[in-house]
């Protein structure tokens, strides 16, 4: 792995110039933890990023059918390396459990990043949130997954339905005794892997759509200990191959209904956006790690008689990366912030929610674009090396290809926008936080910012609902924008002058849609964060 990556063996925590500002901003008593992040930060920059790289290219998962007395038992094997790297990354769902910090949690999420990898732990997260919050007689599971020694998942797409989770089909009834499912899951990430499964059912008798749809715990094992579902097989992806995914049976399952059937779907939504905000710390982390690995490769490699760094347009793509990574980051934590505040809230819910899942909305999709354009580019910057296989930085653009399509593409993201903004009130939330802070900052960047917030929104509720889809992609990228730009000159308290620098030059480029300007190419505090003590001008 060292003769194929810059970023390997060296620490992601201390190389990154963002996190000490984003911490101490929205996290309260960060630094009592330094010391494990600084740790993680080696792990994500030494043994996690080299397992991940071994397991994409060498150790795939593979599925196991049957033991050796031919007994079905549907589950997979994966590299020793892997295998133990996974005991020691549960401890990362441990903090929101004892006391502490969802910052943690996604600190440590977006260090390691890793699609695959982090995607365990997700899912994983997703089930131990369920149980804690909606089926507590489950807590010794919930302990078993904590511990490391169970794997838990998500279960909910089905081939007809897709995103369109009131389009599920897998049935549940009560046998007397214990509930029942019947159906199939076309992508279900953990298949093989999974002791503990968060699957959506429609219970007989309940109402179409998606209220109709309740949340049920199914166990690997029923309470005999016979395989209680059946692994059809894996799928071959195009990336995020550490994770097993496949396709699962359902006849007669036992399964434990999780809290009350007519909550269900709202139980299944705050699962998704908890995976939400991991996605955007996965493409954020995807990103900086792809920037990483650009700059050194930048300060070694020569073109033209002299390092590619000294060339003005290397350096405006180091700006681009920078400005992109800071903005999704300074959106993804306050997103963080504001579930850190409400999770604890059951339907119905307050304002308060509401706000969150539009924060997390504006996040995921926005952050999937940038981490996707971040890796590409820095693979550009590669030059032709980029594309080779051989290199870390090639996986890295191909881990970040999931990240606009998990937990829902920018249409779904798109359209529950519209939902919290307009028949949750999130707006007026929106609202009453950005435009008095960019109304004080009185920059040419600033006002830019507040008229995109003020035209956008306007324009909105000036439309039919058909209307309002037509335009909302862009209303989403454009608010997910503008709230950048507040939280990047908000930064400047904590971090200095470089935010309210990054604050104009992100304006500058995805809200006023010029180039960004040209003093930056004297600036490699901007561009190129803690590692610009080491770049002579």
């Amino acid at each position: 792995m060292e003769h194929q990556s810059y970023a390997y063996g060296r620490n992601h925590f201390l190389l990154d110039p963002d996190l000490p500002a984003l911490l101490k901003r929205y996290w309260q008593g960060w630094e009592a933890h330094r010391g494990e992040l600084v740790a993680f930060g080696e792990l994500a920059g030494g043994e996690a990023y080299r397992v991940a790289d071994h397991v994409d290219k060498e150790a795939r998962p593979v599925l196991v059918m049957h033991d050796l007395e031919g007994k079905r038992i549907d589950r997979v094997r994966l590299s020793p390396a892997q295998e133990a790297l996974l005991g020691r990354l549960a401890a990362i769902n441990r903090p929101p459990y004892e006391g502490g910090s969802w910052h943690h949690h996604f600190t440590q999420g977006y260090l390691l990043a890793d699609p695959g990898l982090y995607c365990i732990q997700t899912i994983t997260g997703c089930v131990i949130y369920s149980i804690h919050k909606y089926a507590p007689e489950f807590s010794a599971w919930k302990e078993r997954l904590l511990s490391g020694e169970a794997v838990g998942a998500t279960w909910m797409t089905e081939v007809q339905g897709g995103s369109d989770i009131g389009a599920n089909q897998t049935g549940a009834h009560w046998d007397g005794e214990s509930w029942r499912l019947n159906g199939e899951k076309y992508f279900s990430s953990g298949a093989g892997l999974t002791d503990y499964a968060i699957v959506s059912a429609r219970p007989q008798g309940a109402p179409p759509g998606p209220k109709g749809i309740a949340l049920f715990l199914v166990p690997r094992l029923d309470e005999k200990g016979r395989l209680n579902y059946r692994v059809r097989r894996l799928k071959e992806k195009l990336a995020t191959r550490a994770v097993p995914s496949g396709e699962v049976e359902f006849t007669d399952t036992q399964a434990h209904l999780i809290g009350r059937a007519e909550e269900g779907i709202y139980y299944l939504l705050e699962t998704l956006t908890l995976s939400r905000l991991a996605n955007a710390c996965g493409a954020m982390g995807l990103a900086r790690k792809a920037q990483l690995e650009a700059l050194f490769r930048v300060r070694q490699r020569e073109a033209f008689g002299r390092p590619l760094l000294d060339h003005p347009l290397i350096r405006r793509d180091l700006t681009d990366l920078a400005a992109r990574i800071a903005g999704g980051l300074a959106l993804t934590f306050r997103a963080v912030a504001a579930w850190d505040e409400a999770w604890t809230e059951r339907p119905p819910y307050s304002p308060r929610y509401h706000y969150a899942r539009l924060l997390t909305h504006l996040a995921k999709a926005r952050t999937a674009e940038h981490g996707t354009y971040c890796t590409q580019l820095a693979m550009e910057l590669f030059g032709g090396v980029g594309f080779v296989e051989d290199f870390a930085i090639a996986r890295l653009a191909r881990e970040a290809l999931i990240t606009p399509i998990w937990e829902g593409p920018a249409n779904v993201q798109a359209l529950d926008t519209l939902e919290v903004l307009f028949r949750k009130g999130a707006a007026e939330g929106f609202e009453g936080e950005f435009v008095p802070r960019l109304e004080a900052l009185q920059t040419q960047e600033a006002r830019l910012a507040l008229a995109a917030i003020e035209r956008t929104l306007t324009h909105l509720r000036s439309l039919e609902p058909a209307q309002a889809q037509w335009h909302a992609k862009e209303a989403l990228r454009t608010l997910a924008d503008a709230a950048s730009v507040a939280l990047l000159y908000d930064l400047e308290t904590v971090g200095g002058e470089r935010y309210a620098k990054l604050a104009t030059l992100y304006a500058r480029r995805f809200l006023g849609g010029g180039e960004y300007p040209s003093w930056a190419l004297e600036e490699p505090q901007v561009w190129a964060g803690e590692m610009s003590q080491e770049i002579p001008m």
